[in-house]
């Protein structure tokens, strides 16, 4: 029976399917469900700078700013009273699934900006969580403000989290970045002990008849498994973080692929709200089937064995892999 055991922020997991962050992880009973299919970890749902900036009176005002010259961009903004838990309602969460499940909870904060927001991450790791997931999603507007500047931004963030706890810290962030690899590594040197690649990029649609901007809100593919697995395999061996991927998991032939490149988890939402809680039974019984059919003995022998850590100038590899591409004939689009 192969071993299906991983580690990742220093936790032991049984295997390597983690349930994201979702609005299926804010209920104990979903959380148990999990724990009965075989998720060998969860990361709850985010709780949201806004949410603690609402709490404390000083949300409504900001978001206000501006507003009055353009009734239409009121609706880019959502009602306070649409997010399900507050603060402490957050906490108590953890504290409950503590004492409910046997697996790791990972509790996950979502925000952009250094403020008495962080408080929270030290409140979460009180309340029990085993790690925290900082989500960072924030587009820049600014035409003023520089890519470097975003980016200091970014790291002076995680080291403001990582100095407020002593749990481990895990990093979910976006591909909009001119360097990526160098970004990883200033996360990981900033505190970081894991990186959650990738935070999907959000774009909001106009209804043309109301006039307002209306969420969009479409369900990963497995066509962005690529995009992960690429960038997990260039990171593999080259950050001091472990890697996790997410977007896109929905089968087992994506853990695997996961593994193959790097990762140490590979998170899923889509194929549990698609398909059941009760799928990662069938995700998990997969990935050993095909270890044992392939003569894996472990997890741990797959992770990494086809990353380009060993490839000795990854940026060569890169540039060939792109011409072979352009220079293979297609059935559909064959060369002239």
């Amino acid at each position: 029976m192969p071993d299906l055991k991983t580690e990742y922020l220093g936790l032991s997991l049984k295997n390597p399917l983690v349930a994201s962050s979702s609005p299926l992880t804010e209920d104990v009973g979903a959380l148990r469900r999990m724990e009965d299919a075989g998720l060998a970890a969860v990361v709850l749902h985010s709780l949201f700078e806004e949410q603690i900036s609402a709490e404390r009176g000083t949300l409504e005002q900001d978001l206000a700013k501006g507003t009055e010259s353009f009734a239409e961009a009121l609706s880019y903004f959502p009602e306070l009273d649409e997010y399900v838990l507050g603060g402490e309602e957050y906490l108590e969460l953890i504290r409950a699934a503590k004492e409910s499940v046997g697996i790791p909870i990972i509790g996950s904060l979502n925000g952009t900006t250094r403020g008495g927001w962080l408080d929270y991450a030290k409140m979460i790791e009180d309340a029990g969580a085993d790690a925290l997931e900082l989500n960072i999603y924030r587009i820049p507007t600014d035409p003023n403000r520089s890519g470097a500047d975003v980016e200091q931004g970014y790291v002076d963030l995680v080291k403001s989290v990582r100095g407020a706890i002593k749990i481990p810290l895990a990093i979910k962030l976006g591909l909009h970045f001119s360097s990526i690899p160098n970004m990883a590594k200033r996360l990981a040197e900033a505190g970081a002990n894991g990186l959650v690649l990738f935070n999907r990029f959000y774009q909001p649609d106009i209804d043309l008849e109301s006039l307002e901007v209306v969420s969009n809100l479409v369900p990963s593919t497995r066509q962005e498994l690529r995009q992960r697995l690429h960038w997990i395999a260039v990171l593999c061996g080259r950050v001091e973080a472990d890697l996790a991927l997410t977007g896109g998991v929905r089968t087992s032939e994506d853990v695997i692929k996961a593994m193959m490149v790097g990762a140490r988890v590979a998170m899923t939402t889509c194929g549990l709200l698609e398909r059941g809680i009760g799928h990662a039974t069938e995700v998990i019984s997969g990935i050993s089937a095909w270890m044992e059919e392939n003569e894996y003995d472990s997890v741990q022998q797959m992770q990494g064995s086809m990353s380009q850590r060993s490839v000795a100038d990854p940026a060569s590899y890169e540039r060939a892999n792109y011409l072979k591409v352009l220079r293979t004939p297609h059935p559909e689009f064959p060369l002239a």
